[in-house]
């Protein structure tokens, strides 16, 4: 390739004519350029509020607002189920209903005080600066009013306030009331069980199914061992035999001895479930299972028994008890003392502390602690109901202890217990847990624990078959023909400002029926019941034994325990 180079020729000087069209072509092309940079400009603007806007639509597209959020994880938590929960026959016990709860979103509220103004036409108690500063907060959701009326929510709704609404919630609804209130419990405000049967489904697996968003659907019924005819002749007797006897409060408790099932359990004063804030007053407490007692003469029965399994006294035996018993620097005296030597039998009938505290000082402290912790008496009961009392224990066990716990002084029990251990007593010689879910005898034998001789059982009911039948027994006003109990009643002086009181009492009669084949126990107490008209003793046999006779008649028919008329007694009363 050839280049060929001309010579340099310097550029030529601008003229006036050419410098002013060089000017005007350099500002059209500065005005061009600034146009264009403002264009890029605004458009870049245009770009930035949009996307903004994009983006946060995008953004509320994919996630809810936080006071939706909030208001979604109400109504989960409001519309959660429950199961019903039945007696061993269907009959409801607890259900569910639905109600409508007033709510607020006051993001969403336009005028604060006119909101504030117009609640206040149905429900004064709305019409207060708190509630008008709750309104004029930024908070998601708040509640307003729970459990309102149909009526109420109309009229709320015809207002048309904006952020305003209702959510529908469930109830709990005991139908049976106070009846069944002690074994149902209760649930809290949010359908969360706290008490009873109520909370034990809870804790043991309806928690769980809520946390997991399960409980929306339909649940199986709960099904308890309880008998709702049963519980309604406890609740009737008791409740009426506390007016009675102007008791500070009563109990009752129905066991199968088979089973271990409660057929019934109760107590007075009671509250209202649909209340619960009635449960909160110490009145209303559960004396059954989760109060404690020194249950008297009715530990004889234990203390007997104990005597009989040792093999260390025979039911042929006699104990001296012509005088009162010295131990420890105390006396030990008879409530109704003979003043002579008494056989087994004459000192379980005419429950005499000197006999038996003598039968207990012959089996020893050492086998009087075994004994007592065989028959579970000496541990929390293992059953479901979260209200269960420990029972109170002597801190040290001396010759003393050993004879004042003989005749249920000394250590303190739940009536729940004492009927679990005198059930093992009138079985067979089987402890069986009790339990508020239905069970059959081949499931309890299974976890049932031997605890004494078959032998020692069938002594002791002949002893309380006895007590019932002989002349002075203590349980004679509990007799009710056809029915063939058994019984042991209890009278124990209440400590007063550290000392026995002589007139303060706690009384007690246990009693199990057909006694000649034992299907069921029953436990009936009175705390400091009075005398039912003056001149009489306020002892068990003439309050807490009639009361339980009363209870027998009623409930036996609807255990199919079929009454016997024969001669059945004639061999036990010719052997006494």
């Amino acid at each position: 390739m050839n280049f060929r180079f001309g010579p340099f020729r310097k550029p030529a000087e601008p003229t006036a004519a050419t410098a002013g069209q060089d000017f005007r072509a350099s500002s059209r092309r500065g005005t061009g350029d600034t146009m264009r940079g403002r264009l890029f400009l605004t458009s870049a603007c245009f770009v930035l509020v949009y996307g903004s806007i994009i983006g946060r639509l995008v953004q509320m597209g994919v996630s809810m607002p936080q006071e939706s959020v909030t208001l979604g994880n109400a109504q989960a938590a409001v519309s959660a189920a429950r199961p019903d929960i039945v007696d061993r026959n269907g009959e409801i016990l607890a259900t569910d209903i639905k109600f409508a709860s007033l709510y607020a979103e006051p993001r969403r509220v336009v005028d604060p005080d006119e909101a504030t103004e117009q609640l206040a036409t149905v429900f004064p108690d709305l019409g207060t600066d708190a509630v008008r500063q709750r309104l004029a907060s930024k908070q998601g959701f708040i509640w307003l009013k729970r459990e309102i009326t149909p009526a109420q929510q109309a009229a709320i709704h015809a207002l048309g306030l904006p952020g305003i609404g209702f959510l529908t919630e469930n109830k709990r609804f005991y139908p049976s009331g106070r009846t069944v209130a002690f074994v149902t419990g209760h649930v809290n405000i949010d359908n969360q069980g706290i008490a009873g049967i109520e909370k034990y489904i809870d804790d043991q697996w309806l928690g769980d199914l809520q946390k997991a968003g399960m409980t929306s659907t339909n649940l199986e019924p709960v099904k308890l061992s309880v008998d709702l005819r049963v519980q309604q002749v406890l609740h009737d007797e008791i409740t009426a035999a506390m007016q009675r006897y102007t008791a500070k409060s009563s109990a009752a408790v129905v066991l199968n001895v088979k089973t271990g099932e409660v057929i019934g359990m109760t107590s007075a004063p009671d509250y209202d479930p649909m209340n619960p804030a009635e449960a909160l007053d110490p009145n209303n407490m559960n004396r059954a299972s989760a109060s404690v007692y020194e249950m008297g003469s009715t530990f004889k029965l234990f203390a007997t028994s104990m005597a009989l399994d040792s093999g260390k006294v025979k039911i042929t035996d006699s104990f001296d008890a012509t005088q009162s018993l010295n131990i420890g620097g105390f006396t030990i005296h008879d409530f109704h003392g003979k003043h002579r030597v008494l056989t087994v039998p004459e000192i379980f009938i005419y429950s005499s502390n000197v006999g038996t505290g003598r039968e207990a000082l012959k089996v020893g402290s050492e086998g009087q602690q075994e004994f007592l912790k065989r028959l579970g008496l000496m541990d929390k009961v293992p059953t479901e109901l979260p209200e269960i009392a420990r029972p109170i224990l002597p801190k040290r066990w001396s010759d003393l202890v050993t004879v004042t716990v003989s005749f249920g002084h000394g250590m303190a029990v739940s009536p729940l217990a004492t009927a679990m251990a005198a059930s093992a007593v009138m079985n067979g010689g089987i402890l069986i847990p009790p339990t508020f879910f239905p069970r059959t005898e081949e499931a309890a034998r299974l976890i049932g624990k031997r605890v004494m001789k078959q032998s020692t059982s069938d002594q002791m009911r002949y002893l309380m078959r006895l007590n019932v039948l002989a002349p002075g027994g203590s349980g004679k006003s509990a007799d009710i023909p056809g029915y063939r109990i058994g019984g042991k009643t209890g009278t124990a002086e209440k400590v007063v400002n550290g000392r026995y009181s002589s007139d303060k009492r706690f009384n007690a009669f246990v009693a199990t029926f057909p006694i000649d084949d034992p299907q069921y126990l029953l436990l009936v107490v009175f705390d400091e019941p009075n005398p039912e008209r003056p001149g009489l003793p306020a002892t068990a046999g003439m309050n807490a034994a009639p009361t339980a006779g009363n209870i027998v008649g009623r409930i036996a028919p609807m255990l199919n325990v079929e009454p016997r008329f024969d001669d059945v007694d004639v061999p036990l009363m010719a052997a006494y």
